[in-house]
């Protein structure tokens, strides 16, 4: 269903794909959009080795998008070195291929924003934590991303320099 990577050596192991999402800040959603164009929105996220969960408004394009179409991808880009004397860069990204849900429920809305919490102020309380999603939690929106295909990719120079 999925195709395979056509340069298979650049292809990242498993452990250094979920390292890459794991650490990652942000990356860039991807959905079917108005009139079938391509909708891409970037978003901070965070990834539990399972799931991918994000947050934004309630209503809006990307929401859209999904009810429409629950399918999507979603890119990380972990390392972009531009190298002007080779004329390329050194990259390393990954990208996830899965479907996309709205969570309704009230305890698993509260489970993911609180990992996105976690990990975008790791150093603060948990009371604090708590008081900021009570703040913003009426107009809050939590996706979750079930990967149903995940493939990480560098470029050559990195695995060579990794030999």
């Amino acid at each position: 269903m999925f195709r395979e990577m056509r340069l298979k050596r650049q292809l990242l192991s498993k452990e250094d794909t979920q390292k890459v999402l794991y650490q990652g800040t942000s990356g860039v959603l991807a959905v079917s959009g108005d009139d079938d164009y391509p909708y891409a929105v970037p978003l901070s996220y965070v990834y539990d080795g399972h799931k991918i969960y994000f947050h934004g408004a309630k209503a809006g394009h990307k929401l859209d998008s999904i009810v429409k179409n629950p399918k999507a991808s979603f890119c990380v880009i972990d390392k972009d070195q531009i190298v002007p004397d080779e004329y390329t860069t050194y990259f390393r990204s990954v990208i996830v291929f899965g479907t996309i849900r709205i969570l309704h429920d009230e305890a698993e809305k509260r489970e993911a924003i609180e990992k996105l919490a976690v990990k975008y102020a790791p150093d603060d309380t948990e009371e604090n934590r708590n008081k900021a999603i009570e703040r913003e939690w009426n107009p809050l929106c939590v996706l979750e991303m079930t990967p149903e295909h995940i493939t990480g990719k560098e470029a050559i120079e990195l695995v060579r320099q990794h030999k």
